[in-house]
């Protein structure tokens, strides 16, 4: 296994701000290495011209791809421009000006959701682009996908080391509890403590709350990368999963003992569940030597504390 020393190493984590690039900030800072961010007013990824001139003045050594423009069903069927055309310019400019100012080490990020709508399960790395994509993130999936597929077009053309990696659901500090906006577990950790702190009798979930969804605390997600970036320099994409699967049901309950919200769970079936079951396959990681640390009611006691330092 060809191994890459980051001690020293300056780095460049774009999209800093977010909630995985903020845990990859928090990660680095233990390490003996130069961490480098970038405002958006400071330097626009969709521009190469910024891009060139910043990359130009700082050097970095490494590039870690964070940045990217995401969103919601409504979102994307809103705004497919905007997630195809600002997600495709983010990763080629980027990667690109990587090449060209002979940056050592690359990592992209891709999403599970890019995936085939109806991929096997566990889902291999191998099922990319082998069906169809889920309708309704389709612009944003084109564009990650491309990503990927500049690193390895980098890589095969010119031995560029960019890699990419593939992550599962996140959550953490640094999430989305926007309602209209947010995915499953932060929605649930926000509408129990809604539900909490006004005495509600009880909260409804969508669905009958058997589908199966796995979850990734964000910092096991930043151990993932800098371990990637140190051990991994393979063609592939690879995947960053928990390995475990949990239902929504289940999910809500723990939920709701964390947040310490008394009612009752009430689930509409009327409403729709989406895809009965999605779970990563990390075997190749895990076989490398990778495993999450972070258990799932340890973590959701982390982001409902996150979550209630933004409200204070």
């Amino acid at each position: 296994m060809n191994t890459y020393d980051i001690q020293g190493k300056r780095i460049w984590v774009t999209g800093h701000r977010g909630m995985v690039g903020s845990a990859i900030v928090r990660r680095l800072e233990s390490q003996n290495c130069v961490v480098l961010t970038s405002s958006r007013s400071e330097v626009d990824l969709r521009n190469s011209v910024d891009v060139k001139s910043w990359m130009s003045f700082n050097k970095p050594d490494v590039v870690i791809i964070a940045a990217a423009k995401v969103g919601g069903i409504l979102a994307n069927s809103l705004y497919p421009a905007d997630f195809i055309y600002d997600n495709l310019a983010i990763a080629t400019n980027v990667i690109h000006e990587s090449y060209k100012s002979q940056v050592e080490k690359l990592i992209f990020l891709g999403s599970s959701c890019i995936y085939p709508k109806f991929a096997p399960q566990p889902i291999p790395e191998a099922s990319l682009l082998t069906g169809p994509l889920e309708p309704t993130n389709e612009w944003y999936a084109i564009a990650k996908i491309a990503g990927i597929k500049l690193c390895q077009a980098y890589a095969k053309q010119h031995g560029a080391n960019f890699i990419s990696a593939m992550p599962t659901n996140l959550y953490g500090p640094g999430d989305n509890y926007n309602l209209e906006t947010s995915h499953v577990l932060p929605a649930l950790i926000r509408k129990f403590h809604e539900a909490k702190v006004n005495d509600h009798q009880s909260v409804t979930i969508w669905g009958t709350g058997t589908p199966l969804r796995e979850f990734m605390h964000v910092d096991d997600l930043a151990n993932a990368i800098v371990f990637l970036i140190e051990k991994y320099s393979g063609y592939e994409h690879i995947n960053i999963g928990s390995g475990e699967e949990i239902t929504i049901d289940k999910l809500s309950k723990l939920v709701a003992e964390v947040v310490g919200f008394k009612g009752s769970l009430e689930f509409d079936r009327t409403k729709p569940d989406g895809t009965p079951r999605k779970l990563m396959d990390s075997s190749r990681l895990n076989a490398m030597g990778w495993k999450p640390s972070i258990k799932i009611s340890n973590g959701i006691s982390d982001a409902y504390k996150s979550f209630l330092s933004i409200q204070a």
